[in-house]
Protein backbone atom coordinates (compact mmCIF):
# COMPACT_ATOMS: atom_id res chain seq x y z
CA UNK A 1 0.00 0.00 0.00
CA UNK A 2 1.41 3.37 -1.05
CA UNK A 3 1.22 6.11 1.55
CA UNK A 4 -0.04 9.52 0.59
CA UNK A 5 2.43 12.40 0.73
CA UNK A 6 2.44 14.17 4.09
CA UNK A 7 1.61 17.86 3.94
CA UNK A 8 1.94 20.59 6.54
CA UNK A 9 -1.48 21.89 7.59
CA UNK A 10 -1.81 24.61 10.21
CA UNK A 11 -4.34 24.10 12.93
CA UNK A 12 -5.48 27.70 12.54
CA UNK A 13 -6.24 27.29 8.85
CA UNK A 14 -9.89 27.42 7.83
CA UNK A 15 -9.68 24.24 5.83
CA UNK A 16 -12.46 23.16 3.52
CA UNK A 17 -13.18 19.77 2.06
CA UNK A 18 -12.22 21.11 -1.37
CA UNK A 19 -8.76 22.12 -0.13
CA UNK A 20 -7.74 18.51 0.51
CA UNK A 21 -6.70 16.11 -2.20
CA UNK A 22 -7.82 12.53 -1.89
CA UNK A 23 -10.85 10.33 -1.57
CA UNK A 24 -14.09 11.60 -0.05
CA UNK A 25 -15.72 9.15 2.35
CA UNK A 26 -19.51 9.36 2.38
CA UNK A 27 -21.35 8.28 5.48
CA UNK A 28 -20.18 6.96 8.85
CA UNK A 29 -21.32 3.93 10.77
CA UNK A 30 -21.91 5.64 14.13
CA UNK A 31 -21.67 8.94 15.98
CA UNK A 32 -21.08 8.56 19.70
CA UNK A 33 -20.62 11.75 21.64
CA UNK A 34 -17.57 13.48 20.15
CA UNK A 35 -16.49 10.30 18.32
CA UNK A 36 -17.25 9.34 14.72
CA UNK A 37 -16.73 5.73 13.59
CA UNK A 38 -15.75 5.35 9.91
CA UNK A 39 -15.51 1.92 8.26
CA UNK A 40 -13.66 0.70 5.16
CA UNK A 41 -10.96 3.34 5.30
CA UNK A 42 -7.53 2.88 3.78
CA UNK A 43 -4.10 4.35 4.42
CA UNK A 44 -5.14 6.26 7.54
CA UNK A 45 -2.73 6.91 10.40
CA UNK A 46 -3.08 7.69 14.09
CA UNK A 47 -3.54 11.39 14.96
CA UNK A 48 -4.22 12.32 11.32
CA UNK A 49 -6.27 15.46 10.68
CA UNK A 50 -9.76 14.89 9.27
CA UNK A 51 -12.09 17.44 7.65
CA UNK A 52 -15.83 16.70 8.02
CA UNK A 53 -18.85 18.34 6.42
CA UNK A 54 -22.35 17.79 7.79
CA UNK A 55 -25.82 18.67 6.49
CA UNK A 56 -25.34 22.24 7.73
CA UNK A 57 -22.57 22.61 5.10
CA UNK A 58 -20.06 23.62 7.80
CA UNK A 59 -16.60 22.08 7.71
CA UNK A 60 -15.29 20.76 11.02
CA UNK A 61 -11.90 19.48 12.02
CA UNK A 62 -11.14 16.21 13.77
CA UNK A 63 -8.29 13.81 14.41
CA UNK A 64 -7.88 10.05 14.18
CA UNK A 65 -7.72 8.41 17.62
CA UNK A 66 -7.59 4.76 16.58
CA UNK A 67 -7.30 2.67 13.42
CA UNK A 68 -7.91 -1.07 13.27
CA UNK A 69 -9.43 -3.52 10.77
CA UNK A 70 -10.41 -0.73 8.37
CA UNK A 71 -12.26 1.10 11.15
CA UNK A 72 -11.14 4.62 12.04
CA UNK A 73 -12.29 6.38 15.21
CA UNK A 74 -12.28 10.14 14.66
CA UNK A 75 -12.50 12.70 17.43
CA UNK A 76 -14.51 15.76 16.40
CA UNK A 77 -13.00 19.03 17.59
CA UNK A 78 -15.97 21.25 18.21
CA UNK A 79 -19.72 20.81 18.37
CA UNK A 80 -21.30 17.62 17.00
CA UNK A 81 -24.90 18.78 17.41
CA UNK A 82 -25.63 19.06 13.65
CA UNK A 83 -23.61 16.09 12.45
CA UNK A 84 -25.39 13.07 10.96
CA UNK A 85 -24.22 9.72 9.69
CA UNK A 86 -24.48 10.85 6.05
CA UNK A 87 -21.64 13.37 6.47
CA UNK A 88 -18.65 13.61 4.10
CA UNK A 89 -15.04 13.19 5.30
CA UNK A 90 -11.55 13.59 3.94
CA UNK A 91 -8.32 12.44 5.58
CA UNK A 92 -5.64 15.09 5.10
CA UNK A 93 -2.53 12.93 5.37
CA UNK A 94 -0.96 15.06 8.09
CA UNK A 95 -1.00 15.33 11.86
CA UNK A 96 -1.83 18.48 13.85
CA UNK A 97 0.66 21.28 13.53
CA UNK A 98 0.52 24.88 14.73
CA UNK A 99 2.40 27.96 13.49
CA UNK A 100 4.93 29.54 15.84
CA UNK A 101 6.98 32.73 15.69
CA UNK A 102 8.30 35.46 17.96
CA UNK A 103 5.02 37.29 17.29
CA UNK A 104 3.18 34.80 19.51
CA UNK A 105 4.05 36.75 22.67
CA UNK A 106 1.20 38.94 23.85
CA UNK A 107 -1.40 36.82 22.04
CA UNK A 108 -4.51 34.96 23.21
CA UNK A 109 -5.98 31.87 21.55
CA UNK A 110 -8.79 29.42 22.19
CA UNK A 111 -8.34 25.69 22.81
CA UNK A 112 -7.87 25.08 19.08
CA UNK A 113 -5.24 27.81 18.73
CA UNK A 114 -7.57 30.20 16.97
CA UNK A 115 -7.08 33.86 17.94
CA UNK A 116 -9.55 35.32 20.44
CA UNK A 117 -7.82 38.69 20.84
CA UNK A 118 -9.18 40.27 17.65
CA UNK A 119 -5.85 39.93 15.84
CA UNK A 120 -5.21 37.78 12.76
CA UNK A 121 -3.66 34.30 12.93
CA UNK A 122 0.11 34.08 13.08
CA UNK A 123 1.79 34.49 9.71
CA UNK A 124 4.62 31.99 9.97
CA UNK A 125 6.03 29.25 7.81
CA UNK A 126 7.40 27.48 10.90
CA UNK A 127 4.93 24.82 12.06
CA UNK A 128 5.35 22.34 14.91
CA UNK A 129 3.74 19.05 15.89
CA UNK A 130 1.54 19.60 18.94
CA UNK A 131 2.57 16.27 20.44
CA UNK A 132 6.18 17.42 20.52
CA UNK A 133 9.12 15.10 21.07
CA UNK A 134 10.59 13.91 24.38
CA UNK A 135 13.76 15.60 25.55
CA UNK A 136 16.71 13.28 24.92
CA UNK A 137 17.86 12.12 28.39
CA UNK A 138 21.47 12.59 27.33
CA UNK A 139 20.77 16.22 26.38
CA UNK A 140 18.72 16.95 29.52
CA UNK A 141 20.50 19.02 32.17
CA UNK A 142 19.81 18.65 35.88
CA UNK A 143 17.86 21.77 36.99
CA UNK A 144 19.87 23.78 39.52
CA UNK A 145 18.94 27.47 39.18
CA UNK A 146 16.74 29.01 41.87
CA UNK A 147 13.56 30.79 40.76
CA UNK A 148 12.38 33.55 43.08
CA UNK A 149 8.57 33.66 43.25
CA UNK A 150 8.42 36.29 46.01
CA UNK A 151 6.27 33.91 48.10
CA UNK A 152 7.98 32.96 51.36
CA UNK A 153 6.43 29.50 51.80
CA UNK A 154 7.66 28.50 48.33
CA UNK A 155 11.00 30.31 48.21
CA UNK A 156 11.97 29.41 51.76
CA UNK A 157 10.80 25.79 52.04
CA UNK A 158 9.64 24.54 48.62
CA UNK A 159 12.08 26.29 46.35
CA UNK A 160 11.21 26.20 42.66
CA UNK A 161 14.10 25.44 40.29
CA UNK A 162 14.38 26.45 36.65
CA UNK A 163 13.33 23.49 34.46
CA UNK A 164 11.37 21.82 37.27
CA UNK A 165 7.78 20.56 37.18
CA UNK A 166 6.14 21.49 40.49
CA UNK A 167 2.35 21.08 40.63
CA UNK A 168 -0.09 22.87 42.92
CA UNK A 169 -2.49 20.46 44.67
CA UNK A 170 -5.67 22.26 45.62
CA UNK A 171 -9.36 21.81 46.40
CA UNK A 172 -12.47 23.44 45.03
CA UNK A 173 -12.98 26.87 46.58
CA UNK A 174 -9.34 27.52 47.48
CA UNK A 175 -7.49 30.54 46.01
CA UNK A 176 -5.20 28.62 43.65
CA UNK A 177 -5.98 31.06 40.84
CA UNK A 178 -4.79 34.01 42.95
CA UNK A 179 -1.63 32.11 43.82
CA UNK A 180 -0.95 31.12 40.21
CA UNK A 181 -1.45 34.71 39.04
CA UNK A 182 0.89 35.98 41.76
CA UNK A 183 3.60 33.50 40.76
CA UNK A 184 3.16 34.46 37.10
CA UNK A 185 3.59 38.15 37.93
CA UNK A 186 6.55 37.79 40.29
CA UNK A 187 8.68 34.87 39.06
CA UNK A 188 12.26 35.88 38.24
CA UNK A 189 15.63 34.18 37.78
CA UNK A 190 18.06 35.73 40.24
CA UNK A 191 21.16 37.28 38.75
CA UNK A 192 19.58 37.69 35.31
CA UNK A 193 17.79 40.75 33.99
CA UNK A 194 15.09 39.01 31.98
CA UNK A 195 11.90 37.81 33.61
CA UNK A 196 10.00 34.70 32.69
CA UNK A 197 7.95 34.50 29.57
CA UNK A 198 4.62 32.99 30.56
CA UNK A 199 2.48 30.42 28.77
CA UNK A 200 -0.89 29.97 30.43
CA UNK A 201 -3.03 27.01 29.35
CA UNK A 202 -6.59 26.95 30.72
CA UNK A 203 -8.75 23.83 30.51
CA UNK A 204 -12.44 24.14 31.35
CA UNK A 205 -11.94 27.46 33.09
CA UNK A 206 -15.03 29.43 34.10
CA UNK A 207 -15.40 32.69 32.20
CA UNK A 208 -15.01 34.86 35.32
CA UNK A 209 -11.81 32.99 36.26
CA UNK A 210 -10.48 33.48 32.72
CA UNK A 211 -11.30 37.18 32.95
CA UNK A 212 -9.45 37.33 36.29
CA UNK A 213 -6.27 35.89 34.80
CA UNK A 214 -6.37 38.07 31.69
CA UNK A 215 -6.96 41.19 33.80
CA UNK A 216 -4.09 40.23 36.10
CA UNK A 217 -1.72 39.79 33.16
CA UNK A 218 -2.81 43.04 31.53
CA UNK A 219 -2.76 45.19 34.66
CA UNK A 220 0.72 43.97 35.62
CA UNK A 221 2.09 44.33 32.09
CA UNK A 222 2.86 40.59 32.02
CA UNK A 223 0.61 40.13 28.98
CA UNK A 224 3.40 41.46 26.75
CA UNK A 225 5.52 38.45 27.70
CA UNK A 226 2.65 35.96 27.83
CA UNK A 227 0.82 33.53 25.58
CA UNK A 228 -2.68 32.60 26.74
CA UNK A 229 -4.50 29.47 25.53
CA UNK A 230 -8.09 29.47 26.82
CA UNK A 231 -10.45 26.50 26.76
CA UNK A 232 -13.50 27.75 28.66
CA UNK A 233 -16.08 25.69 30.53
CA UNK A 234 -18.65 26.22 27.77
CA UNK A 235 -16.22 25.06 25.06
CA UNK A 236 -16.25 21.41 23.91
CA UNK A 237 -14.57 19.15 26.47
CA UNK A 238 -12.54 17.41 23.77
CA UNK A 239 -10.61 20.64 23.17
CA UNK A 240 -9.13 20.21 26.65
CA UNK A 241 -7.09 17.29 25.33
CA UNK A 242 -5.33 19.57 22.84
CA UNK A 243 -4.96 22.69 25.01
CA UNK A 244 -1.98 21.64 27.18
CA UNK A 245 -0.14 20.22 24.18
CA UNK A 246 -0.63 23.43 22.21
CA UNK A 247 0.57 25.45 25.22
CA UNK A 248 3.68 23.29 25.59
CA UNK A 249 4.45 23.39 21.87
CA UNK A 250 4.47 27.19 22.05
CA UNK A 251 6.53 27.06 25.25
CA UNK A 252 9.12 24.73 23.69
CA UNK A 253 9.55 27.12 20.78
CA UNK A 254 10.04 30.08 23.14
CA UNK A 255 12.45 28.15 25.38
CA UNK A 256 14.55 26.13 22.98
CA UNK A 257 14.39 28.22 19.78
CA UNK A 258 14.19 31.77 21.15
CA UNK A 259 16.13 30.71 24.29
CA UNK A 260 13.83 32.38 26.79
CA UNK A 261 13.08 31.22 30.33
CA UNK A 262 9.47 30.06 30.15
CA UNK A 263 7.02 29.34 32.95
CA UNK A 264 4.03 27.19 31.94
CA UNK A 265 0.91 27.19 34.14
CA UNK A 266 -1.71 24.54 33.26
CA UNK A 267 -5.06 25.00 34.99
CA UNK A 268 -6.85 22.61 35.69
CA UNK A 269 -5.28 19.22 34.95
CA UNK A 270 -8.17 17.48 36.71
CA UNK A 271 -10.54 18.73 34.01
CA UNK A 272 -8.09 17.49 31.39
CA UNK A 273 -8.16 14.03 32.99
CA UNK A 274 -11.96 14.04 33.16
CA UNK A 275 -12.10 14.80 29.44
CA UNK A 276 -9.70 11.91 28.86
CA UNK A 277 -11.93 9.61 30.93
CA UNK A 278 -14.99 10.73 28.95
CA UNK A 279 -13.21 9.96 25.70
CA UNK A 280 -12.02 6.59 26.95
CA UNK A 281 -15.55 5.64 27.97
CA UNK A 282 -16.88 6.61 24.53
CA UNK A 283 -14.26 4.33 22.96
CA UNK A 284 -15.44 1.55 25.32
CA UNK A 285 -11.95 0.97 26.68
CA UNK A 286 -11.45 -1.10 29.81
CA UNK A 287 -11.44 1.39 32.71
CA UNK A 288 -8.75 1.59 35.35
CA UNK A 289 -8.86 3.20 38.80
CA UNK A 290 -11.95 5.38 39.37
CA UNK A 291 -12.96 4.87 35.74
CA UNK A 292 -9.90 6.62 34.32
CA UNK A 293 -8.11 4.86 31.44
CA UNK A 294 -5.28 2.52 32.31
CA UNK A 295 -2.86 4.69 30.35
CA UNK A 296 -3.54 7.80 32.47
CA UNK A 297 -0.01 7.68 33.92
CA UNK A 298 1.73 7.54 30.55
CA UNK A 299 -0.60 10.19 29.11
CA UNK A 300 0.18 12.62 31.95
CA UNK A 301 3.87 11.85 31.53
CA UNK A 302 3.74 13.02 27.89
CA UNK A 303 2.70 16.42 29.25
CA UNK A 304 4.79 16.78 32.41
CA UNK A 305 8.02 15.43 30.94
CA UNK A 306 8.18 18.23 28.38
CA UNK A 307 9.63 20.48 31.09
CA UNK A 308 13.37 20.80 31.45
CA UNK A 309 16.64 22.31 30.26
CA UNK A 310 18.46 21.15 27.13
CA UNK A 311 22.23 21.09 26.82
CA UNK A 312 23.53 23.84 24.57
CA UNK A 313 20.37 25.96 24.90
CA UNK A 314 20.14 29.01 27.14
CA UNK A 315 16.38 28.76 27.63
CA UNK A 316 14.39 26.64 30.06
CA UNK A 317 10.85 25.33 30.43
CA UNK A 318 9.39 25.23 33.94
CA UNK A 319 5.95 23.80 34.66
CA UNK A 320 3.49 24.56 37.46
CA UNK A 321 0.36 22.53 36.67
CA UNK A 322 -2.67 23.04 38.91
CA UNK A 323 -4.93 20.15 39.78
CA UNK A 324 -8.03 20.08 41.94
CA UNK A 325 -8.12 17.00 44.16
CA UNK A 326 -11.66 15.55 44.01
CA UNK A 327 -13.01 15.63 47.54
CA UNK A 328 -9.61 16.81 48.76
CA UNK A 329 -8.33 13.24 48.41
CA UNK A 330 -4.57 13.22 47.77
CA UNK A 331 -4.82 9.47 47.07
CA UNK A 332 -7.13 10.07 44.11
CA UNK A 333 -5.57 8.74 40.85
CA UNK A 334 -4.88 12.20 39.40
CA UNK A 335 -2.78 13.67 42.27
CA UNK A 336 -1.38 10.23 43.05
CA UNK A 337 0.02 9.68 39.55
CA UNK A 338 1.03 13.31 39.19
CA UNK A 339 3.12 13.01 42.34
CA UNK A 340 5.06 10.10 40.83
CA UNK A 341 5.87 11.96 37.61
CA UNK A 342 6.61 15.45 38.92
CA UNK A 343 9.26 16.70 41.34
CA UNK A 344 7.10 17.50 44.35
CA UNK A 345 3.90 19.39 45.07
CA UNK A 346 2.63 22.60 46.70
CA UNK A 347 -0.31 21.60 48.88
CA UNK A 348 -3.08 24.13 49.59
CA UNK A 349 -4.95 23.54 52.86
CA UNK A 350 -8.60 24.37 53.53
CA UNK A 351 -8.10 24.78 57.30
CA UNK A 352 -5.45 27.46 56.77
CA UNK A 353 -7.71 29.22 54.28
CA UNK A 354 -10.66 29.22 56.70
CA UNK A 355 -8.40 30.81 59.31
CA UNK A 356 -7.62 33.67 56.93
CA UNK A 357 -4.12 32.59 55.89
CA UNK A 358 -3.15 33.47 52.31
CA UNK A 359 -1.61 31.72 50.53
CA UNK A 360 -2.91 28.66 52.44
CA UNK A 361 0.18 26.54 51.74
CA UNK A 362 0.58 23.63 54.13
CA UNK A 363 4.32 23.06 54.04
CA UNK A 364 4.27 19.71 55.87
CA UNK A 365 2.76 17.57 53.07
CA UNK A 366 4.37 19.81 50.43
CA UNK A 367 7.71 19.01 48.84
CA UNK A 368 10.21 20.23 46.25
CA UNK A 369 12.52 17.37 45.33
CA UNK A 370 14.94 19.64 43.46
CA UNK A 371 15.13 22.31 46.14
CA UNK A 372 18.57 21.41 47.47
CA UNK A 373 20.18 21.64 44.03
CA UNK A 374 18.86 25.19 43.59
CA UNK A 375 19.75 26.83 46.92
CA UNK A 376 22.89 27.59 48.87
CA UNK A 377 25.58 30.25 49.23
CA UNK A 378 26.12 30.85 45.52
CA UNK A 379 22.39 30.79 44.64
CA UNK A 380 20.37 32.10 47.59
CA UNK A 381 22.19 32.27 50.93
CA UNK A 382 24.46 29.96 52.91
CA UNK A 383 21.90 29.43 55.70
CA UNK A 384 18.98 28.50 53.42
CA UNK A 385 19.15 24.70 53.74
CA UNK A 386 19.59 24.66 57.50
CA UNK A 387 16.87 27.25 58.06
CA UNK A 388 14.38 25.31 55.91
CA UNK A 389 15.11 22.10 57.82
CA UNK A 390 14.69 23.86 61.17
CA UNK A 391 11.41 25.48 60.11
CA UNK A 392 10.01 22.07 59.17
CA UNK A 393 11.12 20.60 62.50
CA UNK A 394 9.78 23.45 64.64
CA UNK A 395 6.48 23.73 62.76
CA UNK A 396 5.86 19.97 62.98
CA UNK A 397 6.42 20.15 66.75
CA UNK A 398 4.08 23.11 66.97
CA UNK A 399 1.33 21.21 65.11
CA UNK A 400 1.74 18.27 67.51
CA UNK A 401 1.44 20.67 70.45
CA UNK A 402 -1.71 22.16 68.89
CA UNK A 403 -3.26 18.71 68.51
CA UNK A 404 -2.37 17.89 72.12
CA UNK A 405 -3.89 21.16 73.32
CA UNK A 406 -7.20 20.14 71.73
CA UNK A 407 -7.25 17.19 74.13
CA UNK A 408 -5.73 18.49 77.37
CA UNK A 409 -6.15 22.24 76.84
CA UNK A 410 -3.36 24.76 76.41
CA UNK A 411 -2.86 24.94 80.17
CA UNK A 412 -1.96 21.25 80.12
CA UNK A 413 1.07 21.85 77.90
CA UNK A 414 4.54 22.18 79.35
CA UNK A 415 6.66 25.27 78.71
CA UNK A 416 8.55 23.68 75.81
CA UNK A 417 5.33 22.70 74.05
CA UNK A 418 3.89 26.17 74.57
CA UNK A 419 6.94 27.70 72.88
CA UNK A 420 6.47 25.53 69.80
CA UNK A 421 2.73 26.22 69.76
CA UNK A 422 3.47 29.95 69.81
CA UNK A 423 6.00 29.45 67.01
CA UNK A 424 3.52 27.56 64.79
CA UNK A 425 0.90 30.30 65.07
CA UNK A 426 3.42 33.04 64.31
CA UNK A 427 4.86 30.97 61.45
CA UNK A 428 1.46 30.69 59.74
CA UNK A 429 0.64 34.38 60.12
CA UNK A 430 4.02 36.03 59.50
CA UNK A 431 5.88 33.60 57.24
CA UNK A 432 3.29 31.66 55.24
CA UNK A 433 0.78 34.51 55.25
CA UNK A 434 1.40 37.45 52.96
CA UNK A 435 -0.52 39.74 50.61
CA UNK A 436 -1.26 38.66 47.05
CA UNK A 437 0.67 41.71 45.80
CA UNK A 438 3.54 41.30 48.28
CA UNK A 439 6.78 40.31 46.58
CA UNK A 440 9.41 39.24 49.12
CA UNK A 441 13.07 38.80 48.12
CA UNK A 442 14.53 35.54 49.38
CA UNK A 443 16.76 37.46 51.81
CA UNK A 444 13.67 38.94 53.47
CA UNK A 445 12.11 35.47 53.61
CA UNK A 446 15.16 34.04 55.39
CA UNK A 447 15.38 37.00 57.79
CA UNK A 448 11.70 36.47 58.69
CA UNK A 449 12.51 32.83 59.36
CA UNK A 450 15.28 33.78 61.80
CA UNK A 451 13.01 36.23 63.62
CA UNK A 452 10.50 33.39 64.11
CA UNK A 453 13.14 30.87 65.17
CA UNK A 454 14.23 33.34 67.87
CA UNK A 455 10.91 32.56 69.61
CA UNK A 456 12.16 29.08 70.59
CA UNK A 457 15.17 28.35 72.82
CA UNK A 458 18.48 28.38 70.97
CA UNK A 459 19.22 24.89 72.32
CA UNK A 460 16.29 23.61 70.23
CA UNK A 461 17.87 24.77 66.94
CA UNK A 462 19.32 21.31 66.34
CA UNK A 463 19.06 21.48 62.53
CA UNK A 464 21.30 24.54 62.09
CA UNK A 465 25.09 24.60 62.24
CA UNK A 466 26.51 26.65 65.11
CA UNK A 467 28.45 29.02 62.85
CA UNK A 468 25.23 29.94 61.04
CA UNK A 469 23.46 30.56 64.34
CA UNK A 470 26.27 32.86 65.37
CA UNK A 471 26.05 34.68 62.02
CA UNK A 472 22.30 35.08 61.55
CA UNK A 473 20.46 34.59 64.88
CA UNK A 474 18.82 37.90 65.91
CA UNK A 475 20.27 37.68 69.44
CA UNK A 476 23.80 37.32 68.12
CA UNK A 477 23.27 40.07 65.51
CA UNK A 478 22.08 42.38 68.31
CA UNK A 479 25.15 41.59 70.41
CA UNK A 480 27.42 42.23 67.42
CA UNK A 481 25.85 45.66 66.82
CA UNK A 482 26.37 46.55 70.49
Amino acid sequence: MVSRPRRSIKLTSKLRLEDIQGEVYRGVSEIKGSLVFVRDVKDVTYDEVVIMRGPDNIDRMGRVLDVSHELAIVQVLGSTSDLQTDMALKFTGTTFKIPVSDQVLGRMFNGLYRPVDGLPPLASGDVRETDGTPINPIARIQPNNFIQTGISAIDGMLSLVRGQKLPIFTESGLPHNRLAAQIARQATVRGEKEEFALVFGAMGLKRDDATFFVDQFRNSGAIEKSVVILNLAEDPAVERLLTPRIALTVAEYLAFDLELHVLVILDDMTLYCEALRELSAAKEEVPGRAGYPGYLYSDLATIYERAGIVSGRKGSLTQMPILTMPGGDIRHPIPDLTGYITEGQVFLDRDLYLRGIYPPINVLPSLSRLMRSGIGSSKTRDDHRDVADQLYDAYARGIRARDLAKIVGELGLNEREKKFLEFSEAFEKLFVGQGDSENRPVEETLDRAWDLLAKIPEAELVRIHEELIAKYHPHHRANTRE
